[in-house]
């Protein structure tokens, strides 16, 4: 009965691989739980009973969890922390069609929403980013 609902729960894995939506995950962990819980109980209502009560745990109280450690990983890692406010020097004039700054000792392409150009040298703050374009304005 064990290898059946650890073949269940690495399906439920690989179900989570395709469909990240932290649903399948504590499916996974309520069989391979379940599947520990078989070595004492081979009763089969009773092992439904209890992957149906592990189910409902897991998802009412992991997933919560997993969901916040998720958004919050994500928040860190996007282009608005390191870019998006940051200062930087202008190398190339940039207008609403071309330019290039430098942040981090790259090479970015830049434009400008406002009118008339901003010229080498000039300091500016990266706005948003579209792409690979970050748009900036002067300071």
């Amino acid at each position: 009965m064990w290898e059946l609902l650890c073949i269940i729960g690495v399906l439920f894995l690989i179900l989570e691989i395709f469909t990240p939506a932290m649903f399948f995950l504590n499916l996974a962990f309520a069989a391979f739980a379940t599947a520990g819980l078989t070595i004492f109980v081979s009763e089969i209502n009773i092992v439904i009973i209890t992957f149906v009560v592990f189910s409902a745990l897991f998802l009412l109280i992991l997933r919560p969890i997993l969901m916040n450690l998720k958004t919050t990983k994500e928040q860190k890692t996007g282009l608005e922390n390191k870019y998006i406010g940051q200062k930087v020097k202008v190398i190339s004039p940039i207008t609403k069609t071309s330019g290039a700054i430098t942040i981090y000792g790259e090479r970015w392409d830049a434009r400008y929403d406002g009118d008339g150009e901003i010229p080498i040298d000039e300091t500016v703050r990266i706005v948003r980013n579209e792409s690979l374009v970050m748009y900036v304005e002067k300071i």
